[in-house]
């Protein structure tokens, strides 16, 4: 499994980083779209349909909504909004599950959340990516998250004992996510002193940060959410040895728009 892990990692990190960083424009949207779309393919799984020409046609949906989406970039402030909006209500859902999912169980519901997650994250990464330090930010989001996962491993492993949510994730732990905040709020500090950030714009950076990691916690433990209530444990097998793609996108889905939102509140975009 780590063998195959570690050839999966090697072919698809320099497939991601030029995707990432070296595409603009069209070529850029293109190439997230194409990463949402197997996504969706993978969460209509999720949502109870099982058949591959029902996948292939959510997928279908969800790759028109993304050409709609960048064809009218006026809704991107809409889109965000929404997102906004749905992860508040998904934390929620996290947090009282398993009796949220009278809330959510239907089919018709799963797939509408799964716009909810999905469309979002396609117009947060694509609206970075047109600011002047895109690609830093790009890379600040992931860097937080990363981080964050990084922290969190390692501190839940050495004092993780107050379950985080049992009936979800029953390997989180509450001292995960502090050691997991804790590495990201180091992180965000180094930047903030080494860009000669004021007081005030520390300040705002710190709890942007806290934010975002907070909220990518919540999409990770959303997807698990409903894979447990699908009975699924990875999202596919699209990916050997790491699942499917929305079980390595998971925390990144909720955190880009949050963090797209912040960005764009705090005028910093253009910076």
């Amino acid at each position: 499994m780590l063998k195959q892990r570690i050839i999966t990692a090697l072919i698809l990190l320099p497939i991601a980083l030029c995707g990432f960083f070296l595409l603009s424009g069209a070529g850029f949207a293109l190439f997230i779209g194409f990463v949402v779309t197997l996504g969706a393919w993978e969460w209509a799984r999720l949502a109870g349909f099982n058949a591959q020409p029902a996948r292939v046609g959510y997928a279908a949906l969800v790759a028109v909504l993304l050409f709609v989406l960048n064809l009218l970039p006026g809704l991107a402030p809409w889109v965000l909004g929404v997102a906004m909006i749905w992860w508040v209500a998904a934390t929620y859902l996290v947090l009282t599950y398993p009796a949220s999912s009278e809330r959510w169980a239907s089919v018709a519901s799963k797939l509408v959340i799964g716009l909810l997650i999905l469309l979002p994250a396609w117009q947060g990464l694509v609206l970075i990516k047109q600011w002047p330090l895109g690609n830093w930010l790009i890379l600040a989001v992931m860097v937080l998250v990363w981080g964050a996962d990084i922290g969190a491993y390692f501190s839940g492993k050495a004092f993780g004992k107050r379950k985080l949510a049992p009936k979800v994730s029953p390997g989180k732990s509450w001292e995960g996510v502090y050691g997991g905040l804790v590495a990201s709020l180091m992180i965000t500090l180094v930047v903030g002193l080494l860009r000669h950030w004021s007081a005030s714009e520390l300040l705002f950076g710190l709890l942007g940060a806290a934010v975002v990691v907070f909220i990518s916690v919540v999409g990770d433990l959303t997807e698990s959410m409903f894979k447990r209530q699908s009975g699924i444990k990875d999202s596919s097998n699209l990916l050997p040895g790491h699942g499917g793609v929305l079980d390595r996108i998971d925390s990144l889905t909720a955190a880009i728009p949050v963090f797209a939102v912040l960005l764009w509140a705090a005028n910093w975009g253009a910076m």
